[in-house]
Protein backbone atom coordinates (compact mmCIF):
# COMPACT_ATOMS: atom_id res chain seq x y z
CA UNK A 1 0.00 0.00 0.00
CA UNK A 2 0.96 3.62 -0.53
CA UNK A 3 1.13 6.09 2.35
CA UNK A 4 -0.68 9.25 1.32
CA UNK A 5 -0.85 12.64 3.00
CA UNK A 6 -3.24 15.42 2.05
CA UNK A 7 -2.61 19.10 2.71
CA UNK A 8 -3.93 22.50 1.71
CA UNK A 9 -7.29 22.52 3.40
CA UNK A 10 -8.60 25.44 5.38
CA UNK A 11 -11.32 28.02 5.80
CA UNK A 12 -12.31 30.02 2.73
CA UNK A 13 -15.15 32.35 1.85
CA UNK A 14 -17.71 31.41 -0.80
CA UNK A 15 -16.29 32.12 -4.23
CA UNK A 16 -12.75 31.59 -3.02
CA UNK A 17 -10.15 29.04 -4.05
CA UNK A 18 -7.99 26.39 -2.44
CA UNK A 19 -5.45 23.95 -3.81
CA UNK A 20 -5.19 20.58 -2.14
CA UNK A 21 -2.09 18.44 -2.45
CA UNK A 22 -1.69 14.68 -2.19
CA UNK A 23 1.80 13.44 -1.39
CA UNK A 24 3.25 9.97 -1.07
CA UNK A 25 6.18 8.84 1.02
CA UNK A 26 8.71 6.35 -0.28
CA UNK A 27 7.15 5.81 -3.70
CA UNK A 28 6.35 7.66 -6.88
CA UNK A 29 2.75 8.64 -7.42
CA UNK A 30 3.26 8.51 -11.19
CA UNK A 31 2.50 4.80 -11.26
CA UNK A 32 -0.94 5.11 -9.73
CA UNK A 33 -4.34 6.39 -10.65
CA UNK A 34 -5.32 8.93 -8.02
CA UNK A 35 -8.76 9.88 -6.83
CA UNK A 36 -10.05 12.69 -4.67
CA UNK A 37 -13.03 12.08 -2.43
CA UNK A 38 -14.89 14.08 0.19
CA UNK A 39 -17.11 13.40 3.14
CA UNK A 40 -19.38 16.01 4.66
CA UNK A 41 -20.78 15.62 8.18
CA UNK A 42 -23.58 13.09 8.22
CA UNK A 43 -23.09 12.15 4.57
CA UNK A 44 -21.52 9.30 2.68
CA UNK A 45 -18.06 9.69 1.18
CA UNK A 46 -18.36 10.72 -2.46
CA UNK A 47 -15.99 10.75 -5.38
CA UNK A 48 -14.92 14.19 -6.58
CA UNK A 49 -12.30 13.63 -9.27
CA UNK A 50 -9.71 11.18 -10.54
CA UNK A 51 -6.71 11.00 -12.87
CA UNK A 52 -5.32 7.95 -14.66
CA UNK A 53 -1.73 6.74 -14.29
CA UNK A 54 -0.78 8.25 -17.64
CA UNK A 55 -2.65 11.50 -16.93
CA UNK A 56 -4.63 11.04 -20.15
CA UNK A 57 -7.95 10.59 -18.41
CA UNK A 58 -9.57 12.79 -15.79
CA UNK A 59 -13.10 12.60 -14.46
CA UNK A 60 -15.15 14.89 -12.28
CA UNK A 61 -18.36 14.68 -10.32
CA UNK A 62 -21.11 16.79 -11.85
CA UNK A 63 -21.23 18.97 -8.75
CA UNK A 64 -17.62 20.15 -9.24
CA UNK A 65 -17.15 20.02 -13.00
CA UNK A 66 -15.94 23.34 -14.31
CA UNK A 67 -14.81 24.48 -10.85
CA UNK A 68 -12.27 21.81 -9.79
CA UNK A 69 -9.19 20.65 -11.68
CA UNK A 70 -7.05 17.61 -10.91
CA UNK A 71 -3.43 17.55 -12.02
CA UNK A 72 -0.16 15.80 -11.37
CA UNK A 73 3.30 17.32 -10.78
CA UNK A 74 5.76 14.53 -11.51
CA UNK A 75 8.80 16.52 -10.42
CA UNK A 76 7.32 17.19 -7.00
CA UNK A 77 5.58 13.81 -6.71
CA UNK A 78 2.27 15.50 -5.96
CA UNK A 79 -1.28 15.34 -7.21
CA UNK A 80 -3.30 18.52 -6.86
CA UNK A 81 -6.96 19.36 -6.65
CA UNK A 82 -7.44 23.00 -7.59
CA UNK A 83 -10.80 24.16 -6.28
CA UNK A 84 -12.24 27.43 -7.55
CA UNK A 85 -15.53 29.22 -6.95
CA UNK A 86 -16.02 27.26 -3.75
CA UNK A 87 -19.50 26.92 -2.32
CA UNK A 88 -20.68 26.15 1.22
CA UNK A 89 -21.79 22.73 0.00
CA UNK A 90 -18.14 21.93 -0.80
CA UNK A 91 -17.44 21.86 2.94
CA UNK A 92 -16.10 18.41 3.79
CA UNK A 93 -13.05 16.40 4.68
CA UNK A 94 -11.18 15.72 1.46
CA UNK A 95 -9.24 12.51 0.91
CA UNK A 96 -6.90 11.33 -1.81
CA UNK A 97 -6.60 7.68 -2.72
CA UNK A 98 -4.30 5.56 -4.91
CA UNK A 99 -5.13 2.57 -7.06
CA UNK A 100 -3.51 -0.78 -6.30
CA UNK A 101 -1.50 -0.64 -9.52
CA UNK A 102 -0.99 1.24 -12.74
CA UNK A 103 -4.20 2.11 -14.57
CA UNK A 104 -3.91 3.53 -18.04
CA UNK A 105 -6.59 5.28 -20.05
CA UNK A 106 -9.09 5.00 -17.22
CA UNK A 107 -9.90 6.21 -13.76
CA UNK A 108 -12.91 5.97 -11.48
CA UNK A 109 -14.54 7.95 -8.69
CA UNK A 110 -15.80 4.70 -7.20
CA UNK A 111 -14.18 4.07 -3.82
CA UNK A 112 -13.73 0.36 -4.52
CA UNK A 113 -11.24 1.25 -7.27
CA UNK A 114 -8.67 2.42 -4.71
CA UNK A 115 -6.43 0.53 -2.33
CA UNK A 116 -4.66 3.25 -0.30
CA UNK A 117 -6.11 6.28 1.43
CA UNK A 118 -4.86 9.37 3.17
CA UNK A 119 -6.18 10.73 6.46
CA UNK A 120 -7.93 13.70 4.92
CA UNK A 121 -7.81 17.48 5.10
CA UNK A 122 -10.68 19.71 6.20
CA UNK A 123 -12.14 22.24 3.78
CA UNK A 124 -14.65 24.72 5.18
CA UNK A 125 -16.43 27.20 2.95
CA UNK A 126 -18.17 29.85 5.00
CA UNK A 127 -18.59 33.59 5.24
Amino acid sequence: QVQLVESGGGLVQPGGSLRLSCAASGTSLDYYAIGWFRQAPGKEREGVSCISSDDDITNYAKSVKGRFTISRDTAKNLVYLQMNNLKPEDTAVYFCAASSGAVYYYCSTDQSFYASWGQGTQVTVSS
